[in-house]
C-alpha cells in the first residue's frame, strides 16, 4: 500500500504532509513511525535533485517542510538525558548541501542526551579532522546525498589515520547511496541509511566504549 505522507514529502506538499503527520499522531503512530515516512519522502526528492528533476529551491522547500514536521512531533519524542553529553561529531560532506536526515538524527541524538557538534553541511575533510581534534569526539557522523561526494568521505577517513586519530574515533556515514561498498570504499566503520537503523548504531558504540571502560 502506497504510503500518502512518504508521497506528499515527496512531492513537496507542505498542507498535505502537515495535515497527514497531525492525522498519524492523533491515530498514534510513534513520532519515529511518522519521521521514517519522512524520510523516505525526501530520499526521493533527493533523487530528484540528482537527476536534475527537482531544483536547489526544491531541496531548500523540503528542509523548511521537514523543520514544521519535527516541531508537531517534539512533544512525543523521548527524552533521555543517561549519555550525559557524550560527544559526537556530524555534518554534511563536502560538495553536498543536503541535511534533512543529518537534522533528523541530530535531533534525536540531542534529545537522548548526546552532545552533538554540527558542523552543517558543504564540510570539508580538513574540517572534519579539526572537530573531532578539537572536541575529543569518540564519534564522527557523515551525512550524504549526493554519490559523487562519497570520494570526499574516503579523504576524511584518510585524514583521520595521517592525524594519527583513526583508532580513536569511529565513522559512521548515512545517506540515500550509502551501502556496503561504500563503507568499504571510504573506510568508514559503520553505515545506516534510516533514523532507526542510525540511532541503534551510535547507542551500540557508547555502550562498547563503557563496556571496554569498565573492563580495563
Amino acid at each position: 500500500m502506497e504510503d500518502e505522507l512518504q508521497i506528499a514529502m515527496a512531492e513537496l506538499d507542505e498542507d498535505k504532509t502537515l495535515l497527514l503527520v497531525t492525522e498519524r499522531v492523533q491515530a498514534g503512530y510513534t513520532s519515529m513511525e511518522i519521521i521514517e515516512s519522512c524520510r523516505r519522502g525526501v530520499e526521493i526528492v533527493g533523487e530528484k535533485y540528482s537527476d536534475s528533476h527537482y531544483y536547489l529551491s526544491d531541496l531548500i522547500m523540503s528542509e523548511e517542510i521537514l523543520k514544521e514536521v519535527m516541531q508537531i512531533l517534539e512533544p512525543y519524542i523521548p527524552v533521555n538525558a543517561a549519555q550525559k553529553g557524550r560527544s559526537i561529531v556530524m555534518g554534511t560532506i563536502e560538495g553536498d548541501i543536503h541535511d534533512l536526515g543529518k537534522n533528523i538524527i541530530i535531533y534525536l541524538l540531542r534529545s537522548a542526551g548526546f552532545q552533538v557538534n554540527d558542523l552543517g553541511v558543504d564540510v570539508t575533510p580538513e574540517r572534519f579532522i579539526k572537530a573531532v581534534d578539537e572536541t575529543k569526539a569518540s564519534i564522527l557522523g557523515i551525512s550524504v546525498l549526493l554519490s559523487f561526494c562519497v570520494g570526499s568521505i574516503k579523504k576524511v577517513v584518510d585524514l583521520l589515520v595521517d592525524a594519527g586519530l583513526r583508532d580513536k574515533v569511529k565513522v559512521v556515514v548515512g545517506g540515500y547511496p550509502v551501502n556496503q561498498q561504500v563503507k568499504e570504499f571510504t573506510g568508514a566503520d559503520f553505515y545506516a541509511n534510516d533514523v532507526t537503523e542510525a540511532l541503534k548504531i551510535y547507542h551500540e558504540i557508547l555502550e562498547l566504549e563503557e563496556s571496554s571502560v569498565s573492563e580495563s
